[in-house]
């Protein structure tokens, strides 16, 4: 299994822009000397809920910074932007990365920063597909026109050009069934979960993939990640507070996926749910949380569940301590992952 790690640059008590980024970078560049082996940067607008509004100008700053580790977008939020943009930034973050970049592409899920940015929620759909077919017709190197229903343009050519050929790694966000059968037919990698997604959700989009008919030269190259908060201790009376500042997160993403969303003064406001899961049942269904040996055993649960080629670590969520999350990070890559590698 290969391991990467998450930024949302996520802060709840609005802590300054220059504090959150200089964590940032400084998590990427210990997982980099811990053997990591990617670093993934969220793009959202708007709240502190995220304050990684360009995730490839992000992924380009620390491959600047770092000496070998992957950098990569989790993800671009595809119908936000003109595609030949896109296009455009992902070449130059391949070209100044020197090749080590992924790409993550996603529909976006809040109608908070679809409306602001002027576009409708029920297109995301059809912008993403027209986006993604104009993506690879740029990476191609090659002039080209296009005429859809959302982009139409005339014979234009994309530079720089991608180092990797034909183009970067291409992974897909798909939240339902059906979007992991789409990604799937198109043969990019697929990522599912994150916060608020169970491990028995997580089996049945497994389920759904497996139940496809693949070529088996297509299935072999597809591969499989998902995400999760991570929090690696060997004083389990931690876990309470910790999983305080995970559930923030959750409350957000959930609110702002259903367009409950409350933002004050550009702050994330945390809402919580009916019915919503207790600390025992986010620790035992939704999070890898405890000693080494719980997280590893709990690791073990979500490979089985979704075979998994990748899991993407979230280490930093809510206002988690910085020496905690550091901590966290240390003993997961000392004492978890070479029990997968």
């Amino acid at each position: 299994m290969e391991f990467g790690t998450f930024l949302l640059l996520q802060s709840p008590s609005a802590r300054s822009s220059e504090e959150v980024f200089a964590f940032g970078t400084k998590i990427a560049q210990e997982a980099d000397a811990l053997g990591f082996g990617s670093v993934w940067c969220a793009e959202h607008h708007f709240s502190t809920y995220g304050y990684l509004s360009r995730p490839l100008m992000f992924a380009t700053h620390l491959a600047a910074r770092t000496e070998r580790i992957r950098v990569g977008s989790a993800v671009v939020v595809l119908p936000l932007h003109h595609p030949l943009v896109v296009a455009e930034e992902i070449a130059t973050a391949d070209l100044l990365s020197k090749g080590r970049l992924d790409i993550g592409l996603g529909r976006g899920y809040q109608t908070y920063e679809f409306e602001r940015l002027g576009i409708s929620l029920t297109d995301s759909r059809a912008r993403f597909e027209e986006g993604l077919d104009i993506l690879l017709l740029a990476f191609q190197g090659k002039p080209f026109a296009y005429e859809g229903k959302h982009f139409k343009f005339a014979e234009t050519s994309v530079l720089p050009t991608p180092i990797q050929q034909p183009h970067p790694p291409i992974w897909i966000v798909g939240q339902s069934p059906e979007s992991i059968i789409a990604t799937a037919k198109r043969g990019f990698n697929i990522v599912s979960g994150g916060f608020g997604v169970s491990v028995d959700r997580l089996r049945e989009f497994r389920q759904a993939y497996d139940a496809m008919e693949l070529a088996p030269a297509l299935r072999s190259r597809i591969k499989i990640s998902t995400q999760r908060p991570v929090y690696v201790t060997h004083d389990e009376s931690e876990l309470p507070a910790v999983v305080e500042h995970a559930r923030w997160n959750m409350r957000v993403t959930l609110s702002l996926r259903q367009g409950l969303e409350r933002v004050e003064k550009g702050r994330a406001i945390a809402i919580p749910r009916e019915n919503e899961p207790d600390a025992n049942d986010l620790l035992e269904n939704y999070f890898i949380m405890g000693t080494p040996k719980a997280c590893i055993a709990k690791l073990e649960r979500l490979r089985d569940a979704m075979k998994i080629d990748h899991f993407n670590a979230n280490f930093w969520f809510g206002d988690l301590e910085h020496d905690k999350v550091l901590r966290s990070m240390r003993l997961f890559s000392e004492e978890v992952m070479p029990a997968f590698q």
